[in-house]
Protein backbone atom coordinates (compact mmCIF):
# COMPACT_ATOMS: atom_id res chain seq x y z
CA UNK A 1 0.00 0.00 0.00
CA UNK A 2 1.35 3.59 -0.93
CA UNK A 3 1.93 6.51 1.72
CA UNK A 4 -1.11 8.05 -0.08
CA UNK A 5 -3.38 5.60 0.22
CA UNK A 6 -2.42 5.23 4.27
CA UNK A 7 -3.32 8.30 4.18
CA UNK A 8 -6.34 8.91 2.34
CA UNK A 9 -8.37 5.64 4.04
CA UNK A 10 -7.98 3.67 6.77
CA UNK A 11 -9.69 0.95 9.08
CA UNK A 12 -8.91 1.08 12.88
CA UNK A 13 -8.82 -1.75 15.51
CA UNK A 14 -12.40 -0.92 16.24
CA UNK A 15 -13.29 -1.11 12.12
CA UNK A 16 -14.33 2.75 12.15
CA UNK A 17 -12.84 3.72 8.77
CA UNK A 18 -11.22 7.20 8.75
CA UNK A 19 -10.99 9.51 5.42
CA UNK A 20 -9.75 12.13 3.88
CA UNK A 21 -10.54 13.11 0.64
CA UNK A 22 -7.64 13.12 -1.65
CA UNK A 23 -8.72 16.20 -4.05
CA UNK A 24 -10.30 17.99 -1.67
CA UNK A 25 -8.98 17.12 1.83
CA UNK A 26 -12.45 16.70 3.37
CA UNK A 27 -12.45 14.27 6.94
CA UNK A 28 -14.73 11.69 6.76
CA UNK A 29 -15.43 8.78 9.72
CA UNK A 30 -17.50 5.76 9.45
CA UNK A 31 -18.43 3.96 12.22
CA UNK A 32 -19.38 0.48 12.78
CA UNK A 33 -23.17 -0.27 13.13
CA UNK A 34 -24.48 2.53 11.18
CA UNK A 35 -23.89 0.64 7.83
CA UNK A 36 -27.50 -1.07 7.79
CA UNK A 37 -29.93 2.51 7.88
CA UNK A 38 -31.98 2.56 5.49
CA UNK A 39 -31.04 4.13 2.37
CA UNK A 40 -34.36 6.59 1.78
CA UNK A 41 -36.41 8.13 4.01
CA UNK A 42 -39.72 6.87 4.21
CA UNK A 43 -42.11 7.96 2.05
CA UNK A 44 -46.01 8.79 2.54
CA UNK A 45 -48.58 6.12 1.34
CA UNK A 46 -48.70 5.93 -2.88
CA UNK A 47 -51.61 8.31 -4.00
CA UNK A 48 -53.78 6.83 -6.90
CA UNK A 49 -53.30 8.44 -9.65
CA UNK A 50 -56.25 9.46 -11.73
CA UNK A 51 -56.92 9.21 -15.42
CA UNK A 52 -54.49 11.35 -17.52
CA UNK A 53 -52.99 12.43 -14.11
CA UNK A 54 -49.56 11.10 -15.14
CA UNK A 55 -49.19 13.47 -17.42
CA UNK A 56 -49.76 16.80 -15.27
CA UNK A 57 -47.99 16.14 -12.26
CA UNK A 58 -45.85 19.02 -12.20
CA UNK A 59 -44.72 21.95 -14.23
CA UNK A 60 -42.18 19.78 -16.35
CA UNK A 61 -44.72 16.86 -17.41
CA UNK A 62 -45.93 16.84 -21.26
CA UNK A 63 -49.49 17.91 -20.22
CA UNK A 64 -48.10 21.59 -19.21
CA UNK A 65 -45.31 22.39 -21.75
CA UNK A 66 -46.57 26.38 -21.51
CA UNK A 67 -45.53 26.44 -17.87
CA UNK A 68 -41.82 26.57 -18.65
CA UNK A 69 -39.73 28.94 -20.74
CA UNK A 70 -40.04 28.32 -24.22
CA UNK A 71 -37.92 26.10 -25.95
CA UNK A 72 -34.26 25.68 -26.89
CA UNK A 73 -34.37 22.26 -28.29
CA UNK A 74 -36.30 19.15 -28.07
CA UNK A 75 -35.70 15.93 -28.94
CA UNK A 76 -38.64 13.79 -30.52
CA UNK A 77 -39.52 10.12 -31.10
CA UNK A 78 -37.18 6.88 -30.99
CA UNK A 79 -34.58 8.33 -33.38
CA UNK A 80 -33.77 10.95 -30.79
CA UNK A 81 -34.65 14.06 -33.98
CA UNK A 82 -33.55 17.42 -32.60
CA UNK A 83 -36.21 20.02 -32.89
CA UNK A 84 -35.01 23.37 -32.16
CA UNK A 85 -37.00 26.75 -31.06
CA UNK A 86 -40.24 25.09 -30.96
CA UNK A 87 -43.02 27.72 -31.55
CA UNK A 88 -45.66 28.11 -28.70
CA UNK A 89 -48.59 26.97 -31.12
CA UNK A 90 -46.37 24.04 -31.92
CA UNK A 91 -45.46 21.92 -28.92
CA UNK A 92 -47.89 19.80 -28.25
CA UNK A 93 -47.88 18.75 -32.40
CA UNK A 94 -45.36 16.01 -30.91
CA UNK A 95 -44.09 14.78 -27.68
CA UNK A 96 -40.48 15.49 -26.41
CA UNK A 97 -38.85 12.45 -24.60
CA UNK A 98 -36.00 15.35 -23.58
CA UNK A 99 -36.62 19.12 -23.55
CA UNK A 100 -34.27 21.79 -23.38
CA UNK A 101 -35.39 25.22 -21.95
CA UNK A 102 -34.02 28.44 -19.69
CA UNK A 103 -34.69 27.59 -16.00
CA UNK A 104 -37.51 30.51 -15.14
CA UNK A 105 -35.74 31.08 -11.58
CA UNK A 106 -31.74 31.17 -12.67
CA UNK A 107 -29.28 30.64 -10.24
CA UNK A 108 -27.15 33.03 -12.14
CA UNK A 109 -29.61 35.45 -14.22
CA UNK A 110 -29.59 37.43 -17.33
CA UNK A 111 -29.54 40.31 -15.57
CA UNK A 112 -26.33 39.68 -13.80
CA UNK A 113 -24.15 39.13 -17.14
CA UNK A 114 -25.56 42.39 -18.60
CA UNK A 115 -24.96 44.61 -15.40
CA UNK A 116 -21.72 42.95 -14.29
CA UNK A 117 -20.07 42.38 -17.75
CA UNK A 118 -21.63 44.48 -20.56
CA UNK A 119 -23.39 41.26 -22.16
CA UNK A 120 -25.85 42.19 -24.75
CA UNK A 121 -27.84 39.22 -26.42
CA UNK A 122 -26.63 38.62 -30.00
CA UNK A 123 -28.90 39.11 -32.62
CA UNK A 124 -30.27 35.48 -33.00
CA UNK A 125 -31.57 35.53 -29.65
CA UNK A 126 -33.50 39.39 -30.57
CA UNK A 127 -34.88 37.57 -33.69
CA UNK A 128 -36.34 34.51 -32.11
CA UNK A 129 -38.31 36.96 -29.32
CA UNK A 130 -39.65 38.93 -32.09
CA UNK A 131 -40.69 35.94 -33.50
CA UNK A 132 -41.77 34.06 -30.56
CA UNK A 133 -43.83 37.29 -29.11
CA UNK A 134 -45.34 37.72 -32.68
CA UNK A 135 -47.60 34.97 -32.30
CA UNK A 136 -50.71 35.01 -30.05
CA UNK A 137 -49.93 31.59 -27.88
CA UNK A 138 -46.16 33.21 -27.84
CA UNK A 139 -46.98 36.42 -26.61
CA UNK A 140 -49.65 35.22 -23.89
CA UNK A 141 -46.83 32.62 -22.89
CA UNK A 142 -44.12 35.10 -22.32
CA UNK A 143 -46.00 37.90 -20.39
CA UNK A 144 -47.47 35.31 -18.12
CA UNK A 145 -43.96 34.45 -17.17
CA UNK A 146 -42.90 37.88 -17.09
CA UNK A 147 -45.16 38.57 -14.36
CA UNK A 148 -44.03 35.76 -12.46
CA UNK A 149 -41.00 36.54 -12.75
CA UNK A 150 -41.71 40.49 -11.89
CA UNK A 151 -43.55 39.45 -8.57
CA UNK A 152 -41.10 37.25 -8.06
CA UNK A 153 -38.32 39.31 -7.91
CA UNK A 154 -39.92 42.87 -7.40
CA UNK A 155 -38.63 44.24 -9.86
CA UNK A 156 -40.54 45.31 -13.09
CA UNK A 157 -39.53 44.43 -16.47
CA UNK A 158 -40.84 45.47 -20.07
CA UNK A 159 -42.12 42.35 -21.77
CA UNK A 160 -39.24 43.19 -24.81
CA UNK A 161 -36.74 42.92 -21.82
CA UNK A 162 -38.13 39.96 -19.94
CA UNK A 163 -38.47 38.25 -23.36
CA UNK A 164 -34.55 38.44 -23.64
CA UNK A 165 -33.92 37.20 -20.54
CA UNK A 166 -36.21 34.11 -20.85
CA UNK A 167 -34.76 32.88 -23.92
CA UNK A 168 -31.32 34.03 -23.87
CA UNK A 169 -29.81 33.09 -20.41
CA UNK A 170 -27.22 30.79 -19.32
CA UNK A 171 -29.33 28.71 -17.12
CA UNK A 172 -30.94 25.64 -18.64
CA UNK A 173 -32.65 22.69 -17.72
CA UNK A 174 -33.24 19.67 -19.53
CA UNK A 175 -35.91 17.71 -18.73
CA UNK A 176 -37.26 13.87 -19.59
CA UNK A 177 -40.71 13.08 -20.87
CA UNK A 178 -41.77 10.74 -17.50
CA UNK A 179 -42.79 11.87 -14.34
CA UNK A 180 -43.98 8.08 -13.54
CA UNK A 181 -43.70 5.52 -15.24
CA UNK A 182 -45.75 4.52 -18.57
CA UNK A 183 -48.96 2.73 -17.47
CA UNK A 184 -47.95 3.67 -13.48
CA UNK A 185 -50.85 3.46 -11.27
CA UNK A 186 -49.64 5.57 -7.97
CA UNK A 187 -47.70 8.89 -7.59
CA UNK A 188 -44.50 7.06 -6.58
CA UNK A 189 -43.82 5.12 -9.47
CA UNK A 190 -41.15 7.60 -10.04
CA UNK A 191 -38.87 7.38 -13.36
CA UNK A 192 -35.49 8.16 -12.45
CA UNK A 193 -31.81 7.80 -14.63
CA UNK A 194 -31.81 4.19 -13.52
CA UNK A 195 -35.01 3.77 -14.89
CA UNK A 196 -34.08 4.91 -18.37
CA UNK A 197 -33.30 2.04 -21.04
CA UNK A 198 -29.50 2.30 -21.74
CA UNK A 199 -30.17 3.81 -24.88
CA UNK A 200 -32.84 6.62 -23.55
CA UNK A 201 -29.96 7.58 -20.80
CA UNK A 202 -27.40 8.09 -23.60
CA UNK A 203 -29.55 10.37 -25.69
CA UNK A 204 -30.23 12.44 -22.23
CA UNK A 205 -26.22 12.22 -21.75
CA UNK A 206 -25.72 13.29 -25.38
CA UNK A 207 -28.30 16.24 -25.41
CA UNK A 208 -26.58 17.07 -22.38
CA UNK A 209 -23.16 17.79 -23.76
CA UNK A 210 -24.13 19.32 -26.51
CA UNK A 211 -26.16 21.61 -24.44
CA UNK A 212 -22.96 22.51 -22.32
CA UNK A 213 -21.08 23.29 -25.52
CA UNK A 214 -23.79 25.66 -26.87
CA UNK A 215 -23.38 27.66 -23.10
CA UNK A 216 -19.84 27.53 -23.62
CA UNK A 217 -20.12 29.60 -27.22
CA UNK A 218 -22.77 31.57 -25.82
CA UNK A 219 -21.71 33.25 -23.19
CA UNK A 220 -18.43 34.38 -23.53
CA UNK A 221 -18.12 35.75 -19.99
CA UNK A 222 -18.29 32.42 -18.85
CA UNK A 223 -15.40 31.00 -17.20
CA UNK A 224 -17.36 27.42 -16.25
CA UNK A 225 -20.49 25.79 -16.83
CA UNK A 226 -22.04 23.79 -13.74
CA UNK A 227 -23.87 20.89 -14.92
CA UNK A 228 -25.44 18.48 -11.86
CA UNK A 229 -28.80 16.85 -11.48
CA UNK A 230 -30.47 16.66 -8.14
CA UNK A 231 -32.95 13.58 -7.57
CA UNK A 232 -35.82 13.71 -4.98
CA UNK A 233 -36.30 17.01 -2.70
CA UNK A 234 -34.00 15.50 -0.47
CA UNK A 235 -30.87 16.35 -2.57
CA UNK A 236 -32.61 19.97 -3.77
CA UNK A 237 -34.92 19.03 -6.10
CA UNK A 238 -37.97 21.25 -6.63
CA UNK A 239 -39.87 18.38 -8.57
CA UNK A 240 -40.03 14.54 -8.39
CA UNK A 241 -39.37 14.71 -12.07
CA UNK A 242 -36.37 14.13 -13.85
CA UNK A 243 -33.91 17.11 -15.01
CA UNK A 244 -30.52 18.07 -15.58
CA UNK A 245 -29.40 22.19 -15.22
CA UNK A 246 -26.52 23.42 -16.60
CA UNK A 247 -25.16 27.17 -15.24
CA UNK A 248 -22.91 29.54 -16.54
CA UNK A 249 -20.59 31.26 -13.55
CA UNK A 250 -17.66 33.57 -14.31
CA UNK A 251 -15.22 32.04 -12.22
CA UNK A 252 -14.37 28.13 -11.50
CA UNK A 253 -15.09 27.84 -8.10
CA UNK A 254 -12.67 27.04 -5.19
CA UNK A 255 -12.53 23.29 -5.89
CA UNK A 256 -11.41 23.70 -9.45
CA UNK A 257 -8.97 26.62 -8.46
CA UNK A 258 -7.27 23.71 -5.79
CA UNK A 259 -7.11 20.93 -8.06
CA UNK A 260 -5.29 23.54 -10.38
CA UNK A 261 -2.54 24.67 -7.52
CA UNK A 262 -2.49 20.32 -7.03
CA UNK A 263 -2.26 19.94 -10.86
CA UNK A 264 0.98 22.43 -11.14
CA UNK A 265 2.94 19.87 -8.77
CA UNK A 266 1.71 17.04 -10.41
CA UNK A 267 0.14 16.38 -13.96
CA UNK A 268 -0.69 12.88 -12.87
CA UNK A 269 -3.02 13.60 -9.75
CA UNK A 270 -5.42 12.08 -10.54
CA UNK A 271 -4.09 8.86 -11.85
CA UNK A 272 -2.15 9.17 -8.51
CA UNK A 273 -4.55 10.02 -5.67
CA UNK A 274 -7.75 8.40 -7.51
CA UNK A 275 -7.17 5.97 -9.75
CA UNK A 276 -3.93 3.99 -8.06
CA UNK A 277 -5.97 4.49 -4.73
CA UNK A 278 -9.26 2.77 -6.10
CA UNK A 279 -7.03 -0.56 -7.52
CA UNK A 280 -4.88 -0.70 -4.37
CA UNK A 281 -7.76 -0.59 -2.05
CA UNK A 282 -10.22 -3.03 -4.16
CA UNK A 283 -12.29 -0.19 -5.10
CA UNK A 284 -12.88 -0.43 -8.93
CA UNK A 285 -16.91 -0.75 -9.11
CA UNK A 286 -17.36 -1.08 -13.02
CA UNK A 287 -15.20 -0.12 -16.43
CA UNK A 288 -15.93 -0.16 -20.36
CA UNK A 289 -13.71 0.52 -22.62
CA UNK A 290 -14.07 4.40 -22.23
CA UNK A 291 -15.08 4.89 -18.63
CA UNK A 292 -14.15 3.51 -15.36
CA UNK A 293 -16.18 3.62 -12.13
CA UNK A 294 -14.96 3.50 -8.47
CA UNK A 295 -16.26 3.74 -5.08
CA UNK A 296 -15.02 7.63 -3.97
CA UNK A 297 -12.80 7.86 -0.47
CA UNK A 298 -13.21 11.42 1.63
CA UNK A 299 -16.81 12.38 -0.04
CA UNK A 300 -19.33 13.79 2.71
CA UNK A 301 -21.83 11.24 1.34
CA UNK A 302 -21.34 7.42 -0.26
CA UNK A 303 -20.30 8.42 -3.43
CA UNK A 304 -19.28 6.68 -6.99
CA UNK A 305 -16.89 8.45 -9.20
CA UNK A 306 -17.15 7.58 -13.28
CA UNK A 307 -13.73 8.97 -14.90
CA UNK A 308 -13.42 9.08 -18.61
CA UNK A 309 -10.40 7.61 -19.87
CA UNK A 310 -9.97 9.15 -22.96
CA UNK A 311 -7.45 11.71 -23.98
CA UNK A 312 -10.16 14.69 -24.50
CA UNK A 313 -10.32 16.81 -20.93
CA UNK A 314 -13.92 19.05 -22.27
CA UNK A 315 -16.97 16.87 -22.43
CA UNK A 316 -17.94 17.86 -25.84
CA UNK A 317 -14.32 16.97 -27.33
CA UNK A 318 -15.43 13.66 -26.68
CA UNK A 319 -16.20 10.88 -29.17
CA UNK A 320 -19.67 9.26 -29.58
CA UNK A 321 -18.69 6.20 -28.47
CA UNK A 322 -16.49 8.30 -25.47
CA UNK A 323 -19.90 10.04 -24.60
CA UNK A 324 -21.46 6.80 -24.58
CA UNK A 325 -19.13 5.12 -22.55
CA UNK A 326 -19.37 7.59 -19.87
CA UNK A 327 -23.48 7.18 -20.05
CA UNK A 328 -23.44 4.13 -19.59
CA UNK A 329 -21.22 3.65 -16.73
CA UNK A 330 -23.68 6.29 -14.95
CA UNK A 331 -26.76 4.92 -15.66
CA UNK A 332 -25.63 1.95 -14.36
CA UNK A 333 -24.76 3.26 -11.06
CA UNK A 334 -28.12 4.91 -11.05
CA UNK A 335 -29.98 2.01 -11.44
CA UNK A 336 -27.76 -0.01 -8.97
CA UNK A 337 -28.88 3.01 -6.26
CA UNK A 338 -32.51 2.21 -7.21
CA UNK A 339 -35.18 5.09 -7.55
CA UNK A 340 -36.38 6.23 -4.22
CA UNK A 341 -32.54 7.06 -2.87
CA UNK A 342 -32.26 11.02 -2.90
CA UNK A 343 -28.90 11.63 -5.00
CA UNK A 344 -27.11 14.56 -6.98
CA UNK A 345 -25.02 13.42 -10.15
CA UNK A 346 -22.18 16.23 -10.53
CA UNK A 347 -19.87 16.70 -13.50
CA UNK A 348 -16.29 17.98 -13.40
CA UNK A 349 -14.06 18.88 -16.61
CA UNK A 350 -11.14 21.27 -17.33
CA UNK A 351 -12.59 24.59 -18.09
CA UNK A 352 -11.85 25.79 -20.86
CA UNK A 353 -9.00 28.39 -20.45
CA UNK A 354 -7.07 25.85 -17.34
CA UNK A 355 -4.00 25.64 -17.70
CA UNK A 356 -3.29 21.87 -17.19
CA UNK A 357 -4.97 18.69 -18.25
CA UNK A 358 -8.15 17.52 -16.13
CA UNK A 359 -10.56 14.62 -16.79
CA UNK A 360 -14.05 14.79 -17.04
CA UNK A 361 -15.59 12.76 -14.36
CA UNK A 362 -19.37 12.27 -12.98
CA UNK A 363 -19.94 12.01 -9.17
CA UNK A 364 -23.02 10.29 -7.92
CA UNK A 365 -23.97 10.89 -4.41
CA UNK A 366 -26.34 9.11 -2.09
CA UNK A 367 -27.75 12.09 -0.08
CA UNK A 368 -28.47 9.67 2.59
CA UNK A 369 -28.14 11.73 6.01
CA UNK A 370 -27.78 15.53 7.07
CA UNK A 371 -24.84 16.58 8.57
CA UNK A 372 -25.73 18.13 11.98
CA UNK A 373 -24.41 19.80 14.84
CA UNK A 374 -21.01 16.72 14.95
CA UNK A 375 -20.04 17.89 11.37
CA UNK A 376 -21.04 21.42 12.15
CA UNK A 377 -18.52 21.82 15.03
CA UNK A 378 -15.29 19.51 14.38
CA UNK A 379 -16.03 19.64 10.11
CA UNK A 380 -15.21 15.96 10.58
CA UNK A 381 -18.56 13.89 8.22
CA UNK A 382 -20.31 11.09 9.27
CA UNK A 383 -20.57 8.59 6.38
CA UNK A 384 -22.73 5.87 7.18
CA UNK A 385 -21.30 3.48 4.26
CA UNK A 386 -17.74 3.07 3.79
CA UNK A 387 -16.22 2.74 0.44
CA UNK A 388 -15.30 -0.82 0.40
CA UNK A 389 -19.23 -1.41 1.77
CA UNK A 390 -20.80 1.08 -1.12
CA UNK A 391 -18.47 -1.37 -3.63
CA UNK A 392 -19.89 -4.56 -2.49
CA UNK A 393 -23.70 -2.93 -2.68
CA UNK A 394 -23.06 -1.35 -6.18
CA UNK A 395 -21.16 -4.51 -7.70
CA UNK A 396 -24.20 -7.10 -6.26
CA UNK A 397 -26.86 -5.04 -7.88
CA UNK A 398 -25.22 -4.31 -11.35
CA UNK A 399 -24.39 -8.35 -11.56
CA UNK A 400 -28.34 -8.53 -11.96
CA UNK A 401 -29.44 -6.05 -14.15
CA UNK A 402 -26.30 -6.91 -16.21
CA UNK A 403 -28.18 -10.52 -16.37
CA UNK A 404 -31.61 -8.34 -17.39
CA UNK A 405 -30.51 -6.38 -20.04
CA UNK A 406 -31.39 -3.17 -18.37
CA UNK A 407 -27.85 -1.75 -18.10
CA UNK A 408 -25.46 -1.95 -20.75
CA UNK A 409 -24.56 -5.58 -21.62
CA UNK A 410 -20.46 -4.76 -22.35
CA UNK A 411 -19.65 -3.45 -18.71
CA UNK A 412 -17.18 -5.52 -16.66
CA UNK A 413 -18.28 -5.24 -13.07
CA UNK A 414 -16.55 -5.75 -9.80
CA UNK A 415 -13.80 -8.67 -9.96
CA UNK A 416 -14.15 -8.90 -13.86
CA UNK A 417 -11.79 -5.34 -14.13
CA UNK A 418 -8.28 -5.00 -14.06
CA UNK A 419 -5.77 -2.38 -13.10
CA UNK A 420 -5.64 -1.57 -16.66
CA UNK A 421 -9.36 -0.44 -16.82
CA UNK A 422 -8.12 2.56 -14.17
CA UNK A 423 -5.66 3.90 -16.37
CA UNK A 424 -6.60 7.53 -17.18
CA UNK A 425 -5.21 8.79 -20.46
CA UNK A 426 -6.72 12.46 -19.39
CA UNK A 427 -2.98 13.86 -19.70
CA UNK A 428 -2.12 12.28 -22.77
CA UNK A 429 -1.70 14.15 -25.90
CA UNK A 430 -4.14 13.91 -28.54
CA UNK A 431 -2.58 12.52 -31.24
CA UNK A 432 -5.51 12.52 -33.85
CA UNK A 433 -8.29 15.45 -34.31
CA UNK A 434 -11.11 14.50 -31.74
CA UNK A 435 -14.45 14.41 -33.80
CA UNK A 436 -17.17 16.69 -33.02
CA UNK A 437 -19.62 15.52 -30.65
CA UNK A 438 -22.17 13.27 -32.36
CA UNK A 439 -25.61 15.37 -32.59
CA UNK A 440 -29.17 14.01 -32.81
CA UNK A 441 -30.75 14.31 -36.00
CA UNK A 442 -31.83 18.19 -36.40
CA UNK A 443 -35.11 18.79 -38.11
CA UNK A 444 -36.57 22.72 -38.60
Amino acid sequence: MSDGARTAIVRMPDGTVKQVGPLTGTRVWTVPGRAHRPLSPPRDDPRRLAPGEERRLCAFCVDRYLETTPEKSRLVGPAFVERRRVPADEVDDTVAEFRRFGNLFEIVSAEYWRENHGFRQPSAIIEWAQEYLSSPIGRAHLEKLAAIRSAASGIPQSLEEATLDLLGGSHDVIVARRHVADGAETDDDLVSSGRLTPDEHAAYFAFTVRSLAEIQASQPHAAYVAVFQNWLRPAGASFDHLHKQLVAIDEHGPQVDRELRMLAADRELYQHRIADLAVEEGLIVAANDHAVAFAGVGHRYPAFEVYSRSPANLPQEHSAAEIRGMSDLVHALHAATGVHVPTNEEWHYRPPEAPWPMPWRVVLKWRISNPAGFEGGTKVYVNTIDPWELRRRAVEALIPLRHDGSIAPDLRIGEECTAEDARLRYSEPVTAPIPATAGAEEAE
